[in-house]
C-alpha cells in the first residue's frame, strides 16, 4: 500500500509539472505571436526626416528595428541633404559654427600658440579645459560627398570635402596634389621623389629588400600627403605617417581622405605615441627635422620605436649635399657639418650604415646590444636608459639615453625575439606573448581571442555587408586588447587604427604591432590626433565601461561623431545598462541606432549597439567668407 500511495503521488506530482510548463510554453508563444503582429518595434532615434528629402539611405536608417534584420550601410549620398527637422531646436547637441568643420581640439592651432615655439611644443598635444569642451556637433562642409572608395581613393578626393587648394599651388613643381574640376588627383609626387613615389621606393627595394615580408610595419615621420605610405601599401607594407597640424593645410586629412593610415603628430619635446620596437622601417624625405640637434634626441626617439634590425632610411638636406647645396640655399660646410652630426649621432647609436646612393642614405640598427654595452666604453654618451618601461610613451618627454634592447645570450640572437615573415606574422603568436612579458597574457589567450574574433566577424557580417565592397576603409577600434579585430579584417580592403587606451590594465599596443598592424596610445576622455570625419567604421568594445567614472560618457560619444564621417558606421560592445544610457545620448546627436543580442544568443549580459550617423551638412550660407 505505501508503495502504491508514493506512485500515485509522483503520478500526481509529474503532471502537475507537465501542465505548468505547457502553460508557460502557451504564454511565451502567445505573447511572442502578438508582439510580432500587432506591435512591431519602433526606430530608436527620435530624428525624424521629411518624407519628401528621405533617400534610400535616410530610409534603411529610420527603417532600424530588433534583430535579426539586416542592416544596409551603403553609402548613397553624393549631394547635399537639406532637412530641417535634423537642426530642431529640441536637439540637445547642435551644430557647431562652421569655422569648426576641421576641429581639432587637442592641436588647435590658436590654443597651441600661447605655448613655447621651442622644440615645437606648441605644436604638439594642448587639449582644452572642461570649460573649453564644444558640446555641439562638428558639421560637415555644405557640399560633402562620400569619399572615392578604395582603391580609387588612393589617387582622387573630392575638392569639396577638404577645400585647400593651398598645397596644389605650391608644391605644384614637385607633384603632390593636383586640381581636376570637381576633384582633387594625387598623382604620387614627394619633395625628393618629383618622378613619383613608385620609382622612389623601387629605388629603396635596390637597397633595402621590401617584398620578402620581413619588412612590415614603417614609420613616415613628416610626412606631407602621404604619397610613400600609399603606395608602399601594394607591397603589404603598413607605414603610419604623421605631420604637424598646421604646417601646411590639411596634410593628415588628405592622407586620411585618401584611405592612408595618418595621424595628426610631430616630434618635439615629447615622445610619439608608439611602444619601444614597434616599427620595422623609418623614413623622412625632406622631413625638416634637426636630427643633429639637442644630443641627438630625435634620432634617439627613432630607435627606441625601431625594432631590432630595422632601418632607418633618410633623403633630401644634407644627403647628396654636393648636388644640391646651391637649391637648398646653404653652403657646402654647413651641409657636411649636418651630415657629419647625423653619422655620428647613428654610430653612438651602434646603427651600421648600410648605403649611401644618390639621394638616399639608410643606417640600420643592431638586432641587439650585445655589443652596443661594450661600445660605451667608447662611446660614453648617449648611455644607455634606466626606465624600466620602454613603451611608456603618452606624454612622456624624450629622454638621451638609449632604450636599452632585451637581453640576448649571444650575438647572433634577436633581442625580443624573431618575428615570422608576413602574412604569417599576423595569425603567429607575438614574441612579447611567448615569452611572457605582458603580465596575465597567455597564448593560450591569444588563440582565444583569434577564434572569438572568427566568431564576431560572420555576426558582424551580417549587419555590415559591404565590407568586402569598399564602403569602409579607414577603421578603428578603440579598445584593441590584441589586435584580433585588425587581424580578422586582413582580408578586406581596409586597414584598422588600433588603440590601447592609457586606462587599460594591459599594455599590448607591442604585441599588436609584432603581429603587423599599427596603432597609437589613446586618453578617450581628451580627443584623437586626427581631423573630423576621417573614419568609416569605429569598434568600442568596452570603452564605456573602462571609463565610466572617468569621464561623461557624453565627451567620448561627441569624439566619436567628429572623427567619424556622415553614414559612417559604430559598433559598441557593453554590458546591456551601459548600452542603454550610451543610447539615451546617441538619439539626440542624430545618429540611428538599435541595441541587439551578443552573437552567442540573447542570455549573454554583453550586447552590441550598431548605429548609423546620418548624413546632414553644413548650410551653405554658414561657410565664412573667403
Amino acid at each position: 500500500m505505501a508503495k502504491d500511495h508514493a506512485l500515485e503521488s509522483k503520478r500526481k506530482r509529474l503532471t502537475w509539472i507537465l501542465g505548468v510548463t505547457g502553460l508557460c510554453i502557451l504564454f511565451y508563444t502567445m505573447g511572442s505571436w502578438q508582439n510580432t503582429t500587432n506591435n512591431p518595434p519602433k526606430p530608436q532615434s527620435d530624428i525624424k526626416t521629411k518624407s519628401e528629402c528621405e533617400t534610400p539611405a535616410t530610409k534603411n536608417i529610420n527603417n532600424l528595428t530588433s534583430s535579426p534584420i539586416k542592416l544596409d550601410f551603403e553609402s548613397h549620398h553624393q549631394i547635399q541633404i537639406s532637412d530641417e527637422s535634423l537642426t530642431s531646436s529640441k536637439d540637445e547637441f547642435p551644430p557647431c559654427e562652421m569655422s569648426y568643420s576641421e576641429y581639432t581640439p587637442c592641436q588647435y592651432p590658436p590654443r597651441g600658440r600661447k605655448f613655447d615655439r621651442e622644440m615645437l611644443r606648441y605644436r604638439e598635444r594642448h587639449c582644452p579645459t572642461k570649460e573649453e569642451l564644444l558640446f555641439c556637433l562638428i558639421p560637415a562642409p555644405p557640399k560633402y560627398k562620400t569619399p572615392f572608395k578604395w582603391p580609387e581613393s588612393r589617387d582622387y578626393a573630392w575638392y569639396d570635402n577638404i577645400p585647400h587648394k593651398e598645397l596644389s599651388i605650391e608644391k605644384a613643381v614637385q607633384h603632390w596634389i593636383q586640381v581636376e574640376g570637381e576633384r582633387f588627383r594625387f598623382p604620387g609626387g614627394g619633395t625628393m621623389f618629383p618622378l613619383g613615389a613608385d620609382v622612389y621606393i623601387d629605388d629603396i627595394d635596390r637597397l633595402v629588400p621590401l617584398g620578402d615580408g620581413n619588412i612590415r610595419t614603417a614609420i613616415d615621420t613628416g610626412c606631407g600627403v602621404a604619397s610613400w605610405g600609399a603606395y608602399l601599401l601594394k607591397r603589404d607594407i603598413l607605414a603610419m605617417s604623421f605631420a604637424p597640424r598646421d604646417t601646411h593645410e590639411a596634410q593628415v586629412q588628405f592622407a586620411l581622405e585618401r584611405g592612408v593610415p595618418a595621424m595628426i603628430g610631430v616630434m618635439g619635446s615629447q615622445r610619439l605615441p608608439y611602444p619601444a620596437r614597434a616599427f620595422d622601417m623609418a623614413h623622412c624625405s625632406r622631413c625638416l627635422i634637426p636630427w643633429f640637434q639637442y644630443d641627438g634626441l630625435y634620432l634617439i626617439e627613432v630607435d627606441r620605436v625601431l625594432r631590432p634590425g630595422g632601418y632607418w632610411i633618410l633623403s633630401g638636406p644634407p644627403i647628396n649635399w654636393k648636388k644640391y647645396w646651391k637649391g637648398w640655399e646653404r653652403s657646402q660646410q654647413d651641409l657636411k657639418q649636418e651630415q657629419d652630426a647625423i653619422e655620428d649621432v647613428a654610430k653612438r647609436l651602434c646603427w651600421k650604415k648600410v648605403a649611401e646612393k644618390n639621394d638616399l642614405s639608410i643606417w640600420q640598427k643592431p638586432i641587439n646590444h650585445f655589443e652596443c654595452v661594450q661600445n660605451r666604453k667608447v662611446y660614453k654618451t648617449p648611455h644607455m636608459c634606466k626606465s624600466d618601461n620602454p613603451d611608456a610613451s603618452w606624454y612622456k618627454n624624450m629622454e638621451i639615453c638609449i632604450t636599452p634592447l632585451p637581453k640576448v645570450n649571444g650575438p647572433d640572437e634577436v633581442a625580443g625575439g624573431a618575428l615570422e615573415k608576413w602574412p604569417d606574422r599576423a595569425f603567429a603568436v607575438p614574441p612579447r606573448i611567448s615569452t611572457g612579458s605582458i603580465p596575465g597574457i597567455t597564448v593560450e589567450n591569444f588563440n582565444k581571442d583569434n577564434d572569438s574574433w572568427k566568431e564576431r566577424l560572420r555576426h558582424y557580417k551580417q549587419i555590415i555587408n559591404p565590407l568586402a565592397q569598399g564602403r569602409y576603409r579607414n577603421v578603428m577600434d578603440m579598445n584593441a586588447y590584441l589586435g584580433g579585430f585588425a587581424a580578422a579584417l586582413i582580408k578586406y580592403p581596409v586597414w584598422v587604427m588600433n588603440v590601447v587606451p592609457t586606462e587599460s590594465d594591459r599594455d599590448t599596443l607591442g604585441a599588436i604591432y609584432e603581429r603587423g598592424f599599427v596603432g597609437t596610445y589613446q586618453d578617450w576622455c581628451e580627443a584623437f590626433s586626427t581631423y573630423p570625419r576621417t573614419y568609416d567604421l569605429i569598434h568600442a568594445g568596452g570603452v564605456f565601461s573602462l571609463y565610466q567614472d572617468r569621464c561623461d560618457v557624453k565627451i567620448i560619444l561627441l569624439e566619436m561623431d567628429r572623427i567619424l564621417r556622415p553614414e559612417g558606421t559604430v559598433i559598441i560592445r557593453d554590458t546591456v545598462d551601459v548600452l542603454v544610457k550610451v543610447q539615451s545620448v546617441t538619439s539626440r546627436m542624430r545618429w540611428k541606432s538599435q541595441i541587439m543580442d551578443h552573437e552567442s544568443g540573447p542570455f549573454n549580459p554583453e550586447k552590441i549597439l550598431v548605429a548609423v550617423k546620418t548624413y546632414w551638412t553644413a548650410k551653405e550660407q554658414e561657410l565664412p567668407k573667403q
